[in-house]
């Protein structure tokens, strides 16, 4: 009887092999250092031939899934590794770290990263429910290991790459499926407060997304709680557990990112950077410029532009 069980049981994916086809495929769309938009909407593929220096970037609510190599993100004070056996999901925006710390030439830094939607992660909570969930509180960005179903539907959805006639129908459902994947995975319980309306994560989102759209203005802690239904003080303690930095110095990250976009793409010079995000010293701006990046900004930019930096 056992045998005859044994005989019809479903193959368990082999991950090797999975990540080994990820690999390819990645290579084959990433024939140069960079990140590559890709024909399937909310699919970004990255590649790195070597290790690179770490990097301030804004993360958005995305998964990244490693196929090959190693990095890191710092957020505050925590330092987050992934690889081929371990995803990262940034569950809210946040300003953070990143630094790829293993990659050659031969076997290059592969990743994928994946758009998460709210209103995906809300349809499914409706169907999965959430009892049982704990209330989470912490970080707004986490690592968990990669399964092997996860792994099958991240390989389905890339194979589509070749297959645009196929993925504009597919990609969509294997797309929704990765999210459940996610959502009812190790620490989906962390996801899912994103999409609970009275949940603290929730409502230190909506601090967040108020910033996001003002921060060249003045904004003040009332305006903040305000907005996320909350005290100032509750606000205060859980804005840091989510992000590791208070609300005002989560604005500052955002100006400053924003002023090195501009001077990056669209040639500012410091000064009018400055002004544009909000700054009315310019000689503030140098200062936390530099302590953010590492240098004053038009030798941080001349570094970046000469060494073609991989972005986090």
């Amino acid at each position: 009887m056992s045998a005859a069980m044994d005989s019809i049981a479903p193959e368990v994916p082999n991950l090797d092999e999975q990540q080994a086809e990820l690999a390819a495929l990645v290579a084959r769309w990433t024939p140069n250092e960079g990140v590559h938009p890709s024909a399937i909407r909310g699919l970004t593929v990255i590649r790195g031939n070597s290790p690179s220096i770490p990097t301030p970037s804004v993360y958005e609510p995305s998964l990244c899934i490693v196929v090959q190599g190693r990095k890191r993100c710092l957020l505050g004070d925590d330092i987050y590794y992934y690889d081929a056996l371990n995803y990262l999901v940034v569950s809210v925006t946040l300003p953070a770290v990143g630094q790829v710390i293993e990659a050659t030439p031969e076997r290059p830094y592969l990743c994928l990263r994946f758009e998460l939607d709210a209103r995906t992660i809300g349809e499914l909570l409706l169907q999965v429910g959430r009892s049982g969930v704990p209330p989470s509180t912490d970080r707004g960005l986490y690592v968990a290991r990669t399964g092997p179903q996860l792994l099958d539907a991240v390989l389905r959805l890339t194979r589509l790459l070749e297959e645009p006639r196929d993925a504009a129908i597919l990609a969509p459902l294997v797309m929704r499926e990765i999210h459940y994947r996610v959502l009812t995975g190790e620490m989906g319980h962390r996801l899912r407060e994103l999409c609970v309306v009275d949940s603290q994560v929730n409502r230190v989102a909506r601090a967040i997304e108020l910033l996001r759209k003002r921060f060249t203005e003045s904004l003040r802690i009332e305006d903040l709680a305000a907005a996320a239904h909350m005290s100032e003080s509750s606000l205060h303690h859980r804005f840091k557990a989510v992000t590791a930095m208070s609300p005002m110095q989560f604005q500052k990250h955002l100006r400053l990112h924003e002023a090195r976009r501009l001077m990056l793409t669209e040639g500012l010079e410091a000064a009018a950077a400055a002004h544009r995000v909000g700054y009315e010293s310019p000689s503030q701006f140098s200062r936390e410029y530099r302590r953010l990046f590492g240098a004053p900004p038009r030798r941080e930019i001349e570094t970046v532009r000469g060494g073609g930096l991989l972005p986090a």
